[in-house]
């Protein structure tokens, strides 16, 4: 069994409309602080982002923050820097920075740029580029659509069984993490 030491976590730089979404990414940093995982973020400190960021910090967690150039900016710096800061060249580098530097990855409620992390991680997972865990903290059913979706896609052909259980989803950020650490997911080679 592979040994989580961080967890890259992909979210949203805004709030949404439901509090639960910040409050269950508090949650999140708290546990991982709990567990002396350490947390890979985007580096902003603005919506749900912060939430987790700042939770994790509060608790005594490690917090790795990466934020491409263009967006070391004071809108989205404000406030306190919330552990390490890694300013990188550009997105493209920041994803592989904070996929390099996680032994597993969460995605949390969050928008177009949560979803296109997600899935870029999502398919290295797929082509074997990694054997990370991946997991979806589902508050409230958030990503519920998007499992329909996966699932949709399973019944019609184009993903397999065993890609699409690659995916841990749990409503708790506690039992998540716990999955994040314990499952161990395999895929066949693809033909």
């Amino acid at each position: 069994m592979r040994e989580v030491k961080s967890i890259a976590v992909f979210c949203g730089s805004s709030y949404g409309n439901d509090g639960a979404y910040a409050s269950e990414a508090r949650r999140l940093g708290e546990i991982l602080a709990g567990r002396g995982i350490a947390l890979v973020y985007g580096g902003g400190n603005r919506g749900i982002m912060s939430e987790v960021a700042s939770s994790c910090a509060e608790a005594g967690g490690r917090v790795i923050g990466v934020l491409p150039e263009a967006m070391n900016i004071p809108s989205v710096t404000k406030g306190k820097v919330n552990g390490e800061r890694i300013i990188v060249r550009d997105m493209h580098t920041r994803k592989s920075t904070m996929y390099e530097k996680a032994d597993g990855f969460i995605a949390l409620p969050g928008g177009i740029g949560t979803l296109e992390e997600l899935a870029e991680i999502y398919t290295w997972r797929q082509l074997k580029y990694h054997d990370k865990n991946i997991g979806l903290l589902n508050t409230n059913g958030f990503w519920n659509p998007l499992l329909s979706w996966l699932d949709g896609s399973t019944m019609a052909g184009f993903v397999s069984e065993e890609v699409r259980s690659l995916l841990i989803v749990e409503d708790d950020p506690e039992t998540l993490v716990r999955r994040i650490i314990e499952d161990e997911k395999t895929i066949p080679d693809k033909l």
